[in-house]
């Protein structure tokens, strides 16, 4: 309505001036008249296609604003993969950013295969409602049930649902300290890697409290594997992937040549650290793409696969985590709308894994859908979610700035570590950039994966600075300074984190190798 009003309010005024002139030199030849009229045609054209421009600008279409906020977030380097939003069933957006290998510049497409990390647990968890359904499973009864060589001391307590809702107090094998070393890059059968935990004492009475872990997971897929004596692997192509035609979705395996796979990286500076795929198995091991996933939230709406009763239980909230709750396999929460002060319910899941970080958000009430497949690992898809969220109800959003951590470490890399903390006084208070807790850590462990140990202690360093209220960002640097050698100091910053936050059993466990009461 301004820009109208403008508009004509510049033709009055501009008529104004063509009466006076008239009236000023009335006796001007006709050619003159001729030649001011042309002026007048002329103005006129201008102001209506600048009007134009203005409108097209207020009427840009959704998908064109996601494709301008996802082309930023690409230019800032922090998103790199694939993306699909889908509004009331129908796909408006698909498009792949930055490169799926970078040393061949092979660019990330709509079917560029990705490895969805713990995106796999909602898979796993309806092929286990699907065996319910049929009556083969009882989601209440001991685990020892279905595999009768696990621990009865803890198998006869736990059920699958604790294990779909990560209520079983089974530790989280992925955190355990030889993770990296020694197991990860290691191939196992199912029945091996779950010996790694099985005998591990419970961190609390299971149904007690919500505690994530990857381990119970995979004793899904065990059971899964018992039930139907067949692989994990075979079972999810005959129950799910086959059935909805997701062609470019599977179990991924290192050694097998497959066509539009994305590579792995530790945002842009180095290849991800290797990871056997057994071992994230039935909690992980899947690739799929951007267009698979969307034939995958479709079926959630009919009854291909299940019952609408039995599929009701994946998106039951069983018990409260963060703000949110869990059910099968998927996450029930709320996100906000812009900044009306309104929410809309939100059924997702991320997952993490060697190079990749990847998210699903679906909001049944409308059949919105949003996918990103990132890998370059790290990326803020939350922060990306609220803003298309907000695009899809048509509120105000933020674009994204450019980040401190990153814009620090690409000085770091090409002209060392003095000319990055220059860099980092000079941009930290930039209207133009943001600086965040996460992204800084994140920078930090890049650098130290790298081997740049001094450079990892400054950064970290830097984070202390700038949130000293953050246990996590203590924790870190006294990792840093234990890789580094330096015991003592390693000491003082765990010590300082515990402080801050009691419940950091990371903290708890390195004092106590040190010696640390």
């Amino acid at each position: 309505m301004c820009i109208i009003l403008l508009f004509w309010s510049n033709m009055f005024t501009f008529n104004s001036h063509i009466k006076l002139a008239a009236i000023n030199f009335k006796t001007h030849t006709t050619m003159r008249n001729r030649t001011r009229f042309n002026v007048q045609k002329a103005i006129l054209i201008g102001l209506i296609i600048q009007l134009t421009f203005l409108l097209d600008s207020f009427g840009q279409t959704k998908a064109e604003k996601i494709d301008e906020l996802m082309r930023l977030y690409n230019e800032y380097g922090q998103f790199n993969g694939s993306v699909l939003v889908a509004e009331n069933g129908k796909v408006i957006f698909k498009k792949g950013f930055g490169m799926a290998n970078m040393e061949w510049e092979v660019p990330n497409q709509p079917d560029t295969k990705h490895r969805l990390g713990s995106v796999t647990k909602q898979f796993t968890a309806m092929l286990i409602l699907q065996l319910v359904e049929e009556g083969k499973l009882n989601l209440n009864v001991p685990i020892t049930t279905y595999l009768p060589d696990y621990p009865k001391e803890t198998g006869d307590i736990i059920t699958i649902h604790h294990l779909l809702t990560h209520t079983s107090g089974i530790p989280n094998f992925t955190s355990f300290p030889n993770y990296q070393k020694d197991i990860s890059i290691n191939k196992f059968n199912p029945d091996a890697i779950i010996k790694i935990f099985a005998d591990s004492s419970l961190q609390f009475k299971p149904g007690e409290k919500f505690s994530y872990s990857n381990s119970g997971y995979l004793v899904l897929g065990a059971i899964i594997e018992k039930v139907t004596g067949k692989s994990y692997e075979q079972i999810i192509h005959e129950n799910i992937l086959n059935p909805l035609k997701m062609n470019n979705t599977g179990y991924d395996h290192h050694e097998t040549i497959l066509k539009n796979r994305a590579s792995g990286y530790e945002n842009k500076y180095r290849n991800a650290d290797y990871i056997d795929m057994s071992v994230p198995y039935s909690a992980g091991a899947l690739y799929s793409t951007v267009e698979d996933l969307y034939l995958w939230d479709q079926a959630l709406y009919n009854e291909t696969l299940l019952s609408s009763n039995t599929r009701d239980l994946l998106f039951k909230p069983y018990i409260k985590t963060m703000g949110e709750s869990y059910g099968y396999g998927w996450i029930v929460g709320k996100k906000p709308i812009g900044n009306t002060g309104d929410s809309v319910k939100v059924i997702s899941h991320s997952g993490g894994i060697n190079g990749f970080n990847t998210s699903i958000q679906r909001i049944p009430s409308d059949k919105h859908l949003i996918v990103l497949l990132n890998n370059t690992g790290g990326a803020a898809l939350s922060e990306i979610n609220t803003a298309i969220i907000s695009i899809l109800y048509g509120t105000s959003y933020e674009m994204p700035k450019k980040s401190v951590a990153f814009s620090v470490l690409d000085v770091i890399m090409e002209n060392g570590l003095t000319s990055g903390l220059e860099h980092f006084e000079m941009i930290k208070n930039s209207e133009n950039c943001s600086l965040k807790e996460d992204e800084l850590n994140s920078v930090g462990y890049i650098l130290l994966n790298a081997d740049k140990v001094a450079e990892a202690i400054e950064v970290f360093k830097l984070n202390v600075e700038a949130f000293p209220k953050s246990g996590n960002v203590y924790d870190s640097l006294g990792e840093a300074y234990l890789v580094d050698g330096n015991e003592k100091l390693a000491i003082v910053n765990y010590k300082k984190s515990l402080e801050i936050d009691p419940t950091n059993s990371n903290a708890k466990n390195v004092l106590k190798k040190l010696g640390v009461n």
